[in-house]
């Protein structure tokens, strides 16, 4: 070290004065530095990381001259992080990568925070062996002078800086392979960027880029090329010299036209084109199988100017097709069209926002505390969270109240199975609760270019005739609203609402889905105008609107619903055939406890009961009193008026009730029960394991009509026990599987606890989750048999290992649900948990700390499941066929060899690349193992939110990163599918 010491040190340099003096005084009452392990020195989690290597290089400690890898973090204080990046050039001679990366803190809202760095020392061109140089998530406004010095770079990355353009002297990178500049301002690049003659990877994503300089047609060794999200309206023609290139993306750009000369480039796999503006396209390319063109106006006339003759037309709006490694996108006043990873759509019109604004979404899995469901709603979404929540835009839109001037979002969604009288619409969280917004339906037809069909009138769900639209299938819907801040958004289904504004001089309120229902608002009964809400629900519903808020400013809103009694369910349960019940009625209101005058309500009688024949002994009123939700029978404290087909009563207050026609003289109780039954799902819970890997298990919890098509769909590729008996469950009631007799979870997953796997049932959801097991037993001697149980609620401190016990109190409390059989067969040859043992292979981290990182632990276990479907994952990877012709001669007889070797060897070649567990994910995804893309996303989000919770513990992050106390606790669990 004396030696290095003694190099040449220039003479006047600042950060060098400063570096020999910081030791001495940041050193006092500094615990002594941690030494580097092997050759890497991760100081970045480390508060106070740069006055530990400061100290380091002060020591002259010998382990420095091995280390070849150093991270620090850009959230260090800006003079210490420079006088420790002075001393590198003597203090680490050989170092090949260095990570000056931000983004690991965090604000408020838990957005990402760039790093300080602004410059770098010149001293660091003298870095002979340095390859990689990782910058990104940081204040760079200019590219330091010190960078094309670097002759021997291979990896560049400055994603999500400051830059708006790159300096010339950028071209005198001769070894230069992989440079990302993704996320920054760059308007134009320079001509010298085509002098990079060895580039074989470059990502110039989310620019501000509006052409490409000819010369960019000289990157010869040029494989990839990314230029999604710019402002791109043409290519240069020079992309034909572009003959290594593989895969090049240009999606949600602005182009016009594309030169035919793409479909001539010999090595391309993937011409990814959509969200542009292109009207026409050579037929080479529209034929190509390698190009993406949805989303762009094909065949369609341009649009005919608006604005006199010699004015300059202004752009079609920019198109932001976001892909699954991306969380966020900027808005700027100029605004966009974006297309979220999950099928979701924003429109953010011009000048819906003064200033730039960074957008972020998440999905998460529905659960209780995310969904607020009434006694009968249908959740038909998952839950759409967009941030900052409470984000204000441009009154000046969203007050003239303008068609077309407000922000749009649409919301996939999955059909109701029950249409008749109903409706679909959109919740969201506001300051005052949760509330449902005016929703409008569209669909659009599966075929390629097929016009969108939008619902005529209301987002109303109804039998189809001459003026209303009947759903194909297949058909992908989406749920329109005008989205009046950012928080929570669903989308549920309920009994279709008529309303009305009720005056002081009274108002009469007919229910569309039923004649006979009504309610009488005399003149007198209210001193305010008031909206009243009505609602009707067909035969057995399933919807509910429990919460108020929507199209209600000041003024009360009331609510008024009428639910139906099976004719059979209720002669069943009270085991009196001549029983009967009317509509199930609700009045609600948010208002003032009661009216003024008794307003008048009539139901029908119930079905087969006349005013003529009826005995009036048998006719019960029960109301339904809150908040203990007990039915009491009324009849004797009202006066019934009955009709030949009517009964009339009055009120002043609003609540639930109920005309039943039975014999018993105490139905409060029975009433209960019905009630309850009105909300039960009758399901069927399956378990099945995969044919060509019996270790991966599918649990699914289906309704009883769904059973069998989904049964034959999946037994082509699994196999396992008859699906359990029938059992009953509300929507969003919670419920786990617990595996038993030997058998246990193969993987540490965000939604299993102590082993068990939470669900949460919603009907039209799948409710389906597959995961690998294993066990402790030996299974070279014999199969291992034990089974799965599927328990109700939550999982408890104790759960019984086995079911027998729970089976004997199978009732209305019970938590037991169903026991199904679970097979491991007996293993053969060298298969068993020695798999990959005696492997020598380098130890690996892929990925990063904002995509998560994969072990090679973890890839061992993802080549466990892999199987013959290899060598398809092994192509949308990007390899070669002729490395998997290599790779099948060198392991002839070894398949879990070709796995290994394939599935490593790419790995190493990725380390330090950013996205590739991204991509890794999106090749399982094509070869269709969602399965294990599942199972890595899982291990990914366990990994981020154990680093983050070190972040917190080291001081790095902030610790209370939730959401405002109105907003529900969101779950860490991944989107159910």
């Amino acid at each position: 070290m004396a030696a290095v010491e003694a190099g040449p040190v220039p003479a006047t340099s600042a950060p060098e004065d400063a570096a020999r003096d910081a030791p001495e005084a940041a050193g006092a009452g500094l615990e002594a530095p941690l030494l580097p392990a092997g050759n890497r020195l991760s100081l970045h989690l480390y508060p106070g990381g740069c006055r530990r290597l400061l100290r380091l290089c002060a020591q002259q400690a010998p382990q420095l001259l091995e280390v070849d890898f150093l991270q620090l973090s850009g959230h260090e204080d800006p003079q210490l992080l420079e006088a420790a990046l002075a001393r590198l050039r003597w203090s680490l001679p050989h170092l090949r990568s260095l990570v000056l990366k931000g983004g690991q803190r965090r604000d408020a809202l838990g957005a990402c925070l760039r790093g300080s760095l602004t410059t770098l020392p010149a001293s660091l061109s003298g870095l002979a062996h340095l390859a990689h140089l990782d910058l990104s998530f940081n204040s760079l406004e200019t590219l330091p002078t010190c960078v094309p010095q670097m002759c021997g770079l291979d990896a560049l990355l400055l994603s999500r800086n400051c830059l708006s353009e790159l300096p010339a002297a950028l071209g005198a990178l001769p070894s230069l392979t992989f440079l990302a500049v993704t996320h920054n301002r760059l308007r134009t690049l320079p001509p010298a960027l085509g002098a990079l003659s060895s580039l074989q990877r470059l990502d110039l994503s989310g620019n501000l880029l509006e052409a490409l300089p000819p010369e960019i047609g000289g990157l010869g060794s040029l494989a990839e090329l990314n230029l999604a999200s710019n402002r791109l309206q043409s290519l240069p023609g020079s992309f034909a010299g572009l003959r290594a290139l593989r895969l090049c993306i240009l999606h949600s750009n602005l182009l016009a036209s594309v030169p035919a000369s793409l479909a001539r480039l010999p090595l391309l796999t993937r011409l990814d084109l959509r969200d542009n503006q292109l009207r026409d396209v050579p037929p080479e390319l529209l034929d190509a199988p390698f190009v993406r063109l949805q989303g762009n106006p094909l065949g369609r006339p341009p649009p005919d100017p608006l604005s006199p003759p010699g004015t300059p037309m202004v752009p079609e709006m920019p198109r932001l097709l976001l892909t699954s490694d991306l969380d966020s996108f900027a808005v700027t006043p100029q605004g966009c069209s974006v297309t979220l990873a999950c099928g979701v759509r924003l429109q953010f019109p011009a000048g819906a926002t003064a200033a730039p604004v960074t957008i972020r979404y998440r999905l998460w899995l529905p659960e209780p505390r995310l969904v607020p469901l009434g006694p009968h709603d249908a959740l038909l979404s998952d839950v759409l969270e967009l941030q900052p929540h409470g984000v204000a835009f441009q009154q000046a839109w969203l007050g003239q109240g303008r068609a077309g001037r407000e922000v749009g979002l649409w919301l996939l969604f999955v059909p109701p199975r029950a249409r008749r009288c109903r409706e679909v619409v959109v919740r969201t969280l506001s300051d005052d609760g949760w509330s449902d917004l005016e929703t409008h339906l569209e669909e659009e037809a599966p075929q390629v270019g097929a016009a969108w069909a939008v619902w005529e009138g209301p987002a109303l769900l109804r039998p189809a005739g001459p003026d209303r639209v009947l759903l194909r299938p297949r058909q992908r819907l989406w749920a329109h609203c005008q989205v009046p801040h950012f928080s929570w958004f669903l989308v549920v289904s309920r009994p279709v609402s008529d309303a009305c504004l009720v005056p002081p001089e009274g108002a009469l309120l007919c229910s569309s889905g039923h004649a006979g229902v009504r309610v009488t608002f005399p003149a007198g009964a209210t001193e305010e105008p008031r909206h009243v809400r009505m609602q009707v629900g067909p035969g057995r519903p399933l919807g509910w609107w429990g919460r108020l808020g929507t199209e209600v400013t000041a003024r009360a809103a009331h609510l008024l619903q009428v639910v139906h009694v099976g004719r059979r369910e209720l002669p069943a349960l009270l085991g009196e055939p001549e029983a009967a019940a009317s509509p199930l009625l609700c009045l609600s209101q948010s208002g003032p406890s009661s009216f003024l005058r008794p307003v008048t309500v009539q139901l029908p009688l119930p079905p087969g009961i006349t005013g003529l024949s009826l005995d009036r002994s048998c006719l019960h009123l029960l109301h339904r009193a809150a908040p203990a939700a007990t039915w009491d029978d009324i009849t004797t404290q009202v006066a019934l008026e009955l009709t030949h087909l009517y009964a009339r009563f009055q009120v002043t207050r609003f609540s639930w009730y109920w005309l039943w026609y039975t014999t018993k003289t105490c139905v409060g109780g029975l009433a209960r029960k019905a009630w309850e039954r009105l909300r039960l799902h009758r399901v069927n819970l399956i378990a099945l394991q995969r044919r060509r890997d019996p270790e991966q298990v599918l649990l699914q919890c289906l309704p009883r009509n769904k059973v069998d098509a989904t049964l034959r769909r999946l037994l082509e590729r699994y196999r396992g026990p008859e699906p359990s008996d029938t059992v009953e469950m509300f929507e969003g009631e919670k419920f786990f599987a617990a595996f038993e007799r030997g058998i246990d979870i193969d993987a540490d997953r965000p939604d299993c606890v102590e082993g068990r796997v939470c669900f949460v049932f919603y009907s039209h959801l799948k409710n389906l989750k597959e995961v690998y097991v294993t066990t402790a037993l030996d299974r070279r001697a014999r199969a291992v048999r034990g089974q799965v149980s599927f328990y109700r609620g939550e999982v408890p401190e104790v759960v019984p290992e086995e079911a027998e016990a729970a089976r004997q109190k199978r009732g209305t409390a019970a938590l037991w649900m169903a026991t199904l059989p679970i097979k491991l067969p007996r293993l053969r040859g060298c298969e068993g948990p020695a798999w990959g043992a005696g492997l020598s292979l380098a130890p690996l981290n892929l990925g990063d700390a904002e995509t998560g990182f994969l072990t090679q632990s973890n890839l061992l276990n993802v080549a466990r499941r892999l199987g013959p479907d290899w060598p398809a994952v092994a192509l949308h990877l990007g390899l070669p066929y002729r490395e998997l012709q290599r790779i099948r001669h060198e392991f002839r007889d070894d398949l879990d060899g070709q796995i290994r070797h394939m599935l490593f060897s790419w790995a190493e070649r990725q380390a330090g690349q950013p996205g590739a567990v991204g991509r890794l994910v999106q090749a399982l995804e094509q070869s269709d193992r969602r399965d294990v893309a599942e199972e890595v996303r899982a291990v990914l989000e366990l990994g981020r939110r154990k680093y983050q919770e070190g972040l917190q513990h080291t001081s790095l992050a902030p610790r209370n990163l939730a959401s405002p106390d109105r907003s529900p606790s969101p779950s860490l669990e991944p989107a159910q599918t």
